[in-house]
């Protein structure tokens, strides 16, 4: 596995300072402003790159490219790589050789977006390393869990109940939802009646669309519509409007002599 891992380039920068730093003398931390800043005990090529999970900090000469030292880097923020409590373009790294010898270096960046650039490089590695981690060890996970059997064993059934199809015990399945296009009522209120819409009369347009035409008249059957004109000519005649007298009493004399001459009668009545 470590031969089919390469290397890839994290971060370069052209211009980093190398300083003697003295040894700490508590444990609050480096402070940049006790190294002699304006003269560097080196200057060269800061170059970032990782193999695998590890990152290393490699200070190369400019020119050349030959290497000064470098400082391998398993996590991040840890002892490998450390910042000054009074400025953010300094750090210090831990330097080792071949040998397994080690010792810490100050280094130092004169524009502050490289000290950036070179502190996100090792967030970002080592962020990805984490990831990497966690997906590793949830596969290992998944593969000793036991695995869910879901097939059907041999004689197994499965019985499914679809749309109205009835029950196994004979029971109505529940009925369906009414659609949009249907017409539903809505029930009647606790104690209420329902009150069925009225139906509304027809139109006189439908009525005038559904008379039966009269039938039509043979030439054998004329001399029988003739007759029956004949017929109806008298009747005519006798509808025709009778003018109403003026006065509604009417002419009593006229009436009574109009009337047959009867017997008189005897009557208790008194004539005025």
């Amino acid at each position: 596995a470590a031969e089919l891992e390469y290397e890839s380039v994290l971060c370069v920068k052209t211009d980093v300072n190398v300083y003697r730093i003295p040894p700490r003398t508590s444990n609050r931390g480096y402070r940049a402003s006790d190294w002699k800043l304006d003269h560097p005990d080196w200057t060269g090529r800061l170059r970032v790159t990782s193999k695998g999970k590890t990152a290393y900090v490699k200070l190369e000469d400019k020119v050349s490219g030959e290497l000064f030292a470098q400082a391998p880097i398993d996590h991040y923020p840890g002892i490998a790589v450390e910042t000054v409590t009074d400025s953010s373009r300094y750090f210090v790294i831990r330097i080792q050789d071949g040998t397994g010898r080690s010792a810490f270096i100050g280094i130092g960046f004169t524009d502050r977006g490289d000290a950036f650039d070179f502190n996100v490089s090792l967030q970002d590695h080592f962020k990805w390393v984490k990831q990497e981690t966690e997906i590793s060890k949830e596969s290992q996970e998944s593969d000793t869990r036991p695995k869910l059997d879901l097939g059907f064993k041999e004689g197994q059934t499965i019985k499914l109940n679809i749309g109205n199809m009835m029950t196994k015990k004979g029971g109505a399945a529940k009925p369906r939802a009414p659609g949009s296009g249907g017409l539903s009522l809505l029930p009647p209120p606790p104690g209420g009646k329902v009150v069925v819409p009225p139906i509304p009369p027809p139109s006189s347009t439908a009525i005038a669309n559904h008379v039966t035409p009269p039938p039509v008249l043979k030439s054998g059957d004329m001399s029988n519509a003739d007759i029956l004109l004949d017929l109806e000519g008298p009747a005519s005649a006798s509808k025709a409007p009778v003018s109403a007298p003026t006065d509604l009493w009417g002419d009593f004399s006229t009436a009574s002599s109009a009337l047959p001459s009867q017997a008189p009668q005897q009557s208790n009545w008194v004539q005025f």
